[in-house]
């Protein structure tokens, strides 16, 4: 009979510590499942996004911290749709809600055309902003400005791609703002290069990207000045007020003015001499040389004969 208690004791003990156990691990895996919920809602959200949009023959992502807005990094998503594409066709994807919306939604025949306004549909999709629209051409083109700590010389700002169009070709370019050092970003992008507005990028293809997949793109860098780059690249404007521009004195008026009258005044003395001088040079050739004694008709120095009548002179 001890033997039985004791067994029994036994079998109470193990049954506690697999309840115990049992309990332990179903905390475990419910505080896995709160951790990895927003990664897991995540990617089922960028493969619901995915669905149905098309292919892309490339994407470009392009990124201006601070470039003509403060405290903001302006991004320009760039996509031209796969050839084989029959259009138009319906695109979905998404921005951060923190951003406020797309400043600007575009499309183009293909690359090189002029951009044309394209409307589109948006709604509130937690800490993203989604959009659709129907791209009748090939490239679409998105801007939009995010949000970017500027309190502190330091700063950093990370820009996520959702994945949720496939590419063919992924192109990442940075703007380096003016004035900035320090200046890294991941991925690895290539050396800095010289653009023609002044400013340094860096870029680099980073091949096909499925659909789906994230990106993110981090940039850090140390910048003292508030201002942005547009700001410090702008030319100097010269002051257009009227002490910037000063016209003549009242001296250097008068004296204008005497000289304008004087060429004036000596101008017509000496036009009126000419005049005088042409118009009495006939009359006195014609005294000196005499009349004509038969009709009256003046006589030049040397005329023998009248050159109205013919009647000899002298």
């Amino acid at each position: 009979m001890t033997k039985a208690v004791g067994e029994n004791a036994t079998r109470s003990r193990d049954a506690r510590v697999f309840s115990r156990v049992f309990f332990g691990s179903r905390i475990l895996l419910l505080i896995l499942a709160i951790l990895f919920a927003p990664a897991s809602a995540a990617a089922a959200s960028a493969r619901d996004a995915a669905k149905g949009n098309p292919r892309l023959a490339s994407l470009q992502i392009e990124i201006w911290p601070e470039f003509d807005r403060p405290a903001a990094a302006l991004v320009v998503l760039r996509g031209e749709i796969a050839a084989d594409v029959q259009l138009p066709v319906a695109v979905n994807l998404r921005v951060a809600a923190a951003s406020g919306g797309p400043t600007a939604v575009a499309y183009s025949a293909g690359s090189g055309s002029n951009l044309l306004d394209l409307k589109y549909q948006r709604k509130n999709a937690g800490d993203f902003i989604a959009l659709k629209f129907d791209a009748p051409g090939r490239v679409f083109h998105i801007e939009f400005y995010d949000p970017l700590t500027t309190s502190a010389p330091g700063r950093s700002y990370t820009y996520v791609w959702t994945g949720d169009l496939g590419t063919d070709q992924l192109r990442v370019v940075v703007q380096e703002p003016a004035t900035a050092s320090d200046f890294s970003v991941q991925p690895l992008l290539g050396a800095p290069t010289m653009g023609e507005d002044g400013l340094r990028y860096r870029s680099a293809e980073l091949g096909p990207f499925q659909a789906g997949k994230q990106l993110d793109v981090k940039v850090r860098y140390t910048k003292t000045d508030a201002r942005t780059s547009a700001e410090i690249l702008k030319p100097v404007v010269a002051d257009a007020s009227p002490q910037a521009i000063a016209g003549p004195s009242k001296i250097e008026l008068a004296l204008w003015l005497v000289a304008v009258v004087a060429v004036l005044v000596f101008g017509g003395i000496a036009a009126s001499a000419w005049w005088y001088r042409r118009k009495s040079a006939p009359e006195a050739e014609a005294t000196d040389a005499g009349f004509c004694r038969k009709c009256g008709a003046p006589a030049a120095s040397g005329d023998h004969f009248c050159t109205k009548c013919g009647a000899p002179l002298g």
